[in-house]
């Protein structure tokens, strides 16, 4: 079976709501193996369904900007309500695209952009905690960069990948798969290998220590100097607050929780003029739950607060799962009134559920 068929088998199954439970069954795979950039297999075949002739620069420029905006929906509300309309335009416009005639050039690219749209499909799926499902895109998301003889792609597939391993506390695995994703680093853009070295730098801290992790935080700020803001869209600029959040989460791996506060609350502050609902909702969860284990309550609470402010908002998994975490770790606490008014606030509108 092609490339194409197989994204078209998996966007139906992911559109269909009474087939959606099969998906969620699917667990994150540990020992994956991940074939190398020279391992690629072209696996695409051209077949006509009678409503493209042939793909060009419209076509492209479609994908890109529907991506594009649905990348920026779901930073704002988060995946939950999103991803089905990635799945439906995967099904009945971009697979019919990738398997139609066009030049050279434009196939290729239309292929880094199907690779991009699969990547933040993926990432939608990680968001509500359907991780199987998340790796088969990220997987679907590699195949087509390698078609594509984009590295660039290929590689965020790769940190998409790492991500999720690291969420779920698989850290050699992530050690591995950032790894991969550095093998041909001169070559990627800038912005690129800025994010890949920031998650490097994190991984290294888990797993390796110090010595191995700020080397690859300084490599992540040289390169942020040299990007420009016509990076991905679907991951963003390389940014002061970006470097700023990667230094907490290494300082973090390193047990070194009251600098990793310090450096979320300065991430936080450059984060303020950006409406990115869901991020806030994880960031400002992240905070508090690292002020409480250092013993600030008032500043715990409070950071609480304007994650719960964006929450209603927000359709996620991961907001979910933080709030209703919010709520376990202030029951210790409920004769402190600053902490009894936020657990009473929050259990109105808190939705707690079981994420996958």
């Amino acid at each position: 079976m092609g490339i194409v068929q197989e994204l078209i088998e998996l966007g139906r199954l992911d559109m269909d709501p009474a087939r959606r439970s099969v998906l969620s069954a699917g667990i994150f795979s540990v020992g994956l193996n991940i074939p190398d950039w020279q391992d690629a297999l072209d696996r695409l075949s051209l077949a006509h369904d009678g409503r493209v002739r042939r793909i060009g620069e419209g076509e492209i420029e479609l994908v890109t900007t529907v991506t594009r905006h649905l990348s920026d929906l779901d930073y704002q509300f988060g995946g939950q309500n999103t991803r089905p309309t990635a799945a439906s335009f995967i099904v009945n416009t971009l697979a019919p695209y990738l398997s139609t005639s066009g030049s050279a050039s434009v196939r290729k690219r239309m292929l880094s952009a199907a690779s991009d749209l699969c990547y933040l499909t993926g990432y939608m799926a990680v968001d509500e905690g359907q991780q199987g499902l998340g790796q088969r895109y990220y997987l679907k998301a590699m195949e087509l960069a390698k078609s594509a003889d984009d590295r660039d792609a290929h590689s965020l597939a790769l940190h998409g990948m790492s991500s999720q391993a690291l969420q779920l506390g698989h850290h050699e695995t992530a050690l591995r798969l950032t790894s991969a994703a550095m093998a041909d680093f001169g070559s990627l853009a800038p912005n690129m290998r800025a994010f890949l070295a920031g998650q490097r730098a994190y991984a290294s801290a888990l797993t390796e220590g110090a010595a191995a992790a700020f080397p690859f935080l300084r490599k992540a700020e040289r390169e942020m100097g040299k990007a420009d803001s016509s990076s991905r869209a679907v991951m963003g600029h390389y940014r002061e607050a970006v470097l700023e959040f990667d230094i907490a989460q290494v300082k973090h791996g390193l047990n070194d929780t009251e600098g990793s506060v310090q450096s979320l609350k300065r991430y936080t502050v450059l984060q303020r003029n950006r409406t990115q609902r869901r991020r806030s909702v994880l960031d400002h969860s992240t905070l508090a739950e690292r002020q409480l284990r250092i013993g600030h309550l008032e500043a715990a609470c409070a950071s609480w607060s304007q994650a719960l402010k964006d929450y209603p908002f927000v359709q996620s998994g991961r907001a979910d799962q933080r709030m209703a975490s919010m709520l376990s770790a202030l029951k210790p606490f409920l004769k402190n009134s600053t902490a009894r008014e936020l657990h009473e606030r929050a259990r109105a509108v808190v939705k707690i559920r079981h994420v996958r």
